[in-house]
């Protein structure tokens, strides 16, 4: 075990990318324990492509493969684990909740070290979700904006000087900020369940939730009654205006669904609806926006 209390030993220097997603994954071992799995899956995937064949890094990625195992085994029996459309839903809820939490804080002028961590460890874990696949266009969006403003508040709060609340013109178009400067030490950080935005439209874990950038709105609003979609057949379909979909789109299609029956199962009907309105737009429109 190595001295900052993980259950791995000393990171090769060539992993330092994944270094925070690790230490993620120790922080989160006891609170949400599929995060804390996910992560390790992220940074096992990426370590490997980074370097998988010299001595200090094979010997580090086998002791790591060795934990994933232990905790695939210890969390049999959960469906985040074993199923990989809850899994998926679980880590993006997740990092969705903490990112809204430290964009109210933010936006509400409440500047910590608390946001900090919030807005960072969120575009850590819109990382991890790259083990289910490509990030869309909205949490690509989410990730850059959460390490820019985690760098831009911590470099503030360093000099002395008030940070601005809210998006500021023109930084979404900035490169991906680093980790800030003292991140490692600071303590663990998890949003109290009250100090989430209004419960009203909460998603409980699992269920997924689908991000609304904080600079942006929506210019094309879903519509409420979309066209009736007619089949030729399973994998070429035809909408009222003569759409043909591939297989792919077909996929994404059926994934929205899968995800709207998970909100249902969470009672989350405003989650389901947005994503049945989404796979029907794609459906007969054939675009996903």
């Amino acid at each position: 075990m190595a001295a900052d209390g993980s259950p791995l030993p000393p990171l090769p220097a060539a992993f330092k990318p994944v270094q925070h997603h690790l230490k993620t994954a120790t922080d989160h071992d006891k609170r949400d324990p599929v995060i804390a799995y996910y992560c390790r899956l992220y940074s096992m995937q990426t370590a490997m492509k980074i370097d998988s064949k010299s001595p200090d890094c094979r010997s580090f990625l086998i002791k790591l493969m060795d934990l994933l195992e232990q905790m695939k085994l210890q969390l049999q029996g959960t469906e985040a684990i074993t199923n990989e459309v809850v899994g998926q839903a679980h880590v993006e809820s997740y990092a969705l909740k903490m990112f809204l939490f430290a964009d109210n804080q933010d936006r509400a002028a409440n500047f910590n070290k608390s946001v900090v961590k919030s807005f960072y460890t969120a575009s850590m874990l819109f990382d991890v979700l790259q083990v289910f696949g490509e990030l869309s266009e909205d949490l690509i969006k989410h990730r850059k904006y959460a390490r820019w403003k985690s760098a831009y508040i911590h470099d503030c709060l360093r000099k002395g000087e008030t940070p601005m609340p809210g998006p500021l013109g023109g930084e979404e178009g900035g490169v991906e900020a680093p980790p800030p400067m003292g991140f490692k030490d600071m303590p663990p950080q998890q949003p109290p369940v009250n100090q989430f935005p209004p419960p009203t439209n909460q998603v409980p874990p699992g269920a997924h939730a689908p991000p609304t950038t904080p600079a942006e709105t929506p210019s094309n609003p879903v519509p409420t009654q979309p066209a009736a979609v007619s089949y030729d057949n399973y994998l070429q379909p035809t909408a009222s205006g003569g759409v043909s979909l591939t297989p792919d789109e077909m996929n994404k299609a059926s994934k929205m669904c899968r995800y709207a029956i998970s909100a249902l199962q969470y009672e989350d009907v405003p989650t389901a609806i947005d994503n049945l309105q989404k796979a029907l737009r794609l459906l007969t429109t054939g675009k996903e926006s």
